[in-house]
């Protein structure tokens, strides 16, 4: 229990024995503190909040809230290296993963300012974002060192998708379907950059994505049904169902451009029958509901880059 002076007046019973006093009390000018009101000589006099405050900031500015955005982001890094291992390839995705976690200070930061506000949390966000920062701009430097600028090329067809999502994430809007898949099939172009960095075929580069892309183009809608269901109790399935067949034609895609993504074009068909048949049924909790999208998303992973490999 905290000792406020200010809240001392006659009549009122004495302060308890272990009481400590807050260092930003103020007492008013008509207080008159009780002469057998008594403070521990022991107590402590600390900043307000403590090592559980700064801690809970921290992870508020460092950590990133969406758990599906792991995967989305890991999915490409890992599909990359799995079919052309290189340094290059191994620093864009440890790039990528930092990217992830930098969008978190820096929307904070970008927000705070376009608010006109400044506050505790912007200052530690601040910090944060420009550690993730140097680390990001180290691994940059380490891919175009090994492998010239010829990444670059997916990079940039994807910004402008980047662009978008981080255009709704600065106003708070970026929980609408239009940013999480610009945001999603922007971040898979990963992939493509890390193929292309570890000498791979920029064929085989753009089918790599496209696949991650389709997979992205009917997880994320149906995740959101999923969610609004369990939220309401029911709600429509054919929002889904259209992503699932986008999502299906986007493999095709990716078979016309390089035939050694039949596997994934095969795993992405799987993943919206599944999907189409798991929206007509009681939505599960958002948690398996996650846990649920990494299997899958790993599996699809596995199998496109055992069929890159043949």
């Amino acid at each position: 229990m905290e000792f406020d002076a200010a809240s001392v007046r006659p009549g009122r019973a004495p302060a308890r024995p272990d009481a400590t006093v807050r260092p930003d009390a103020t007492v008013r000018p008509d207080a008159t503190v009780r002469p057998d009101a008594t403070v521990r000589p022991d107590a402590t006099v600390g900043p307000p909040g403590g090592d559980a405050e700064v801690r809970a900031t921290w992870r508020a500015v460092a950590i990133p809230a969406e758990h599906g955005g792991w995967g989305l982001t890991l999915e490409p890094v890992v599909l990359g290296l799995l079919v052309e291992w290189s340094v290059a390839g191994l620093a864009l995705g440890l790039a990528a993963f930092t990217a992830f976690l930098l969008r978190t200070p820096a929307k904070l930061v970008a927000v705070d300012l376009r608010r006109g506000r400044w506050l505790e949390r912007s200052l530690v966000a601040l910090q944060v974002a420009a550690i993730e920062a140097m680390v990001l701009a180290t691994c940059v430097v380490v891919a175009v060192r090994e492998a010239g600028w010829t990444w670059w090329v997916p990079v940039a067809v994807a910004a402008p998708l980047v662009a978008v999502e981080l255009w709704f994430e600065v106003r708070s809007r970026g929980r609408r379907l239009v940013p999480e898949l610009c945001g999603a099939v922007g971040v898979a172009a990963v992939v493509a950059a890390v193929v292309v960095a570890g000498d791979g075929s920029g064929r085989l580069a753009a089918a790599s994505w496209l696949v991650l892309a389709a997979r992205a183009a009917g997880a994320i809608p149906y995740v959101r049904v999923q969610i609004l269901r369990l939220r309401r109790g029911s709600g429509p399935v054919r929002h889904s169902d259209v992503a699932q067949a986008v999502s299906v034609v986007l493999g095709g895609v990716a078979v016309v451009v390089d035939g050694a993504a039949l596997l994934g074009f095969v795993g992405v068909t799987v993943l919206a029958v599944l999907q189409v048949m798991a929206v007509r049924r009681a939505p599960v909790p958002a948690k398996r509901l996650g846990i649920r999208q990494m299997a899958m998303g790993l599996g699809l992973v596995l199998l496109t880059a055992v069929g890159a490999s043949w």
